[in-house]
């Protein structure tokens, strides 16, 4: 099998990981785009590594670390202000705590390989967990819209959340209920699964209220590859069921950090 079709698999979920590092999809692309250059560069870069994956991301960040990559070229008419305001955020604050913690959470990476990739001592990423998951508790507090229609799940999701000092605003099951939770209780988060109890869609439900008024959303999924196409918007935040709550920890302080609203087509 070609070193290019053995890579492909776990492209939509480097881009994911630099779109949650970035908070948007075109500034996450780059980056990624930037790593696939190198990579038909210089092969081998990539090539040696026994687990291709692990060497995908060390390679990727590399060029975090050191490439001068282009974000806002050809973009800037089409860039939100969300975008910018997360790329300034980022520019001021980028935290190891924060790439370690979604190496482990998000991309299921042991802490011993989040080491590698970050080029640090499994000391230094044990560090840099506990300061992310200080980070995390004092995180601003935020009302939370969950949109889920398993039951088990949307409790599970509760306790998570209240775990975090959140408070649950309210659980919507249909995209319809979702909606007038939305513009009753004004969310300052929402949590949306994408198939919802009558057939209805999350993502409609959160372009609707996106429409309302703007608001950090997660999306929640079974089916991820679905979503990561790269044929439309994609959701900058997006967890993959099952979730575990490292995950959803991690994903929510990142969505109230980027105040990420970008609505999918």
């Amino acid at each position: 099998m070609s070193l290019a079709k053995s890579l492909a698999p776990h492209l939509p979920y480097l881009r994911r990981y630099a779109r949650a590092l970035t908070g948007a999809q075109r500034s996450g692309d780059a980056y990624v785009a930037a790593t696939l250059e190198a990579i038909v560069i210089s092969p081998d870069v990539v090539a040696k590594h026994a687990d291709l994956r692990l060497g995908l991301y060390e390679v990727f960040h590399k060029i975090w670390a050191t490439a001068q990559v282009d974000e806002h070229a050809d973009i800037l008419p089409q860039t939100s202000w969300n975008e910018l305001k997360a790329q300034e955020r980022l520019r001021a604050l980028t935290p190891l705590s924060r790439q370690a913690l979604l190496l482990v959470t998000l991309e299921g990476f042991t802490a011993e390989e989040a080491a590698r990739i970050l080029g640090k001592s499994d000391r230094d990423v044990t560090a840099l967990l506990d300061e992310a998951l200080g980070e995390i508790e004092r995180q601003t507090r935020a009302r939370v819209l969950i949109i889920e229609d398993e039951a088990v799940i949307a409790m599970d999701l509760g306790d998570i959340v209240q775990g975090l000092g959140h408070q649950i605003a309210a659980t919507a099951t249909t995209a319809r209920a979702a909606v007038e939770a939305a513009e009753r209780e004004r969310p300052t988060l929402v949590l949306a699964d994408i198939q919802l109890a009558d057939g209805s869609s999350g993502i409609d439900a959160v372009n609707a209220i996106l429409a309302s008024f703007k608001v950090p959303v997660i999306f929640i999924t079974a089916f991820p590859e679905r979503l990561l196409t790269g044929e439309r918007p994609e959701p900058t935040f997006l967890i993959t069921k099952p979730y575990s709550p490292e995950a959803v920890r991690a994903a929510i302080s990142q969505a109230l950090f980027f105040e990420s609203t970008a609505a999918m087509a």
